[in-house]
């Protein structure tokens, strides 16, 4: 044994302490270390800059609805129509991103009220497959506004997504025009249908009904816009503005109605449903 061994050997080393590994969240956007306890209290916003954080559904709930609400049954259909396959299985990457996020798909629904005024929710979740819109998402949106028509309540869907989900080829661009029957059934009713855009709300989404909204209100800093930017600058050749498809770029030019701070959002929510839809007792 040498001698740094034998020295080595008789040092009482203490054992490392226990750091959980997610005790830090680091922002995107500003890069800062943010203690995860405070980034959670501050309904995943960075308190450093303002970043808005991507959440998920039960968390979008649990933020904006009463205590109370009822999740609504996902709507059973074909898994893997098309069979399709690239460097791996579509049917594994469903699986592999319900074990990642516990949702069965992208688009939850749920039944509740928010300061008194009863609502259909529906929640992308932009973790599930960049929230790509499949047969499950269009059928849960249908899903959804049929449920805010049984109830004679307001539709309220939060998007967060990539576009169609080109797993489904075809299948997945037909969810658009089928989505939009859904909201011209809303109107006909007499419905609020108000969409509220969270980053990134981009391609076959914002082409249907992320953009058919009574009110489009928008999260700070939210990318919003169908093609990507590199896209349509080599497409027009022409360098486009700074923020262009941000949030604030997007009301300056008249294509979203308000930019709301998540803190400021369930507030701003109950006064338009105040406005928009008569107050009724939860039953």
């Amino acid at each position: 044994m040498s001698w740094l061994n034998r020295v080595r050997s008789k040092i009482p080393f203490l054992p490392k302490r226990e750091t959980a590994e997610n005790l830090w969240h680091k922002c995107p956007e500003c890069e800062a270390m943010v203690f995860l306890k405070e980034y959670e209290e501050n309904l995943f916003v960075c308190p450093r800059c303002e970043h808005h954080g991507r959440i998920g559904p039960a968390r979008r709930f649990e933020m904006l609805l009463d205590p109370g609400y009822t999740v609504l049954p996902p709507p059973q259909v074909r898994e893997d129509p098309l069979k399709f396959r690239d460097s791996k299985r579509y049917s594994d990457r469903i699986k592999a991103a319900r074990a990642a996020t516990g949702e069965p798909d992208a688009l939850i629904n749920a039944s509740g009220t928010v300061e008194g005024h009863r609502l259909v929710m529906g929640v992308q979740d932009f973790a599930f497959m960049g929230g790509s819109m499949g047969l499950a998402v269009g059928a849960a949106f249908v899903a959804g506004a049929e449920a805010a028509i049984a109830d004679k309540c307001p539709y309220v869907i939060v998007t967060a997504a990539g576009g169609a989900r080109m797993q489904e080829g075809i299948l997945s661009l037909m969810q658009m025009p089928k989505a939009t029957v859904a909201i011209a059934r809303l109107k006909e009713a007499g419905l609020p249908y108000i969409v509220i855009l969270a980053d990134p709300t981009t391609g076959g989404v914002t082409a249907s009904y992320a953009m058919l909204g009574d009110v489009q209100i928008a999260e700070p800093g939210a990318l919003i816009g169908f093609a990507g930017q590199r896209v349509i600058e080599s497409t027009i050749r022409e360098k486009l503005p700074e923020g262009f498809q941000r949030a604030e770029y997007l009301k300056d030019h008249g294509m979203v109605d308000m930019v709301v701070h998540r803190r400021e959002l369930r507030g701003r929510l109950a006064l338009l449903l105040d406005y928009l839809s008569p107050r009724r007792e939860a039953a």
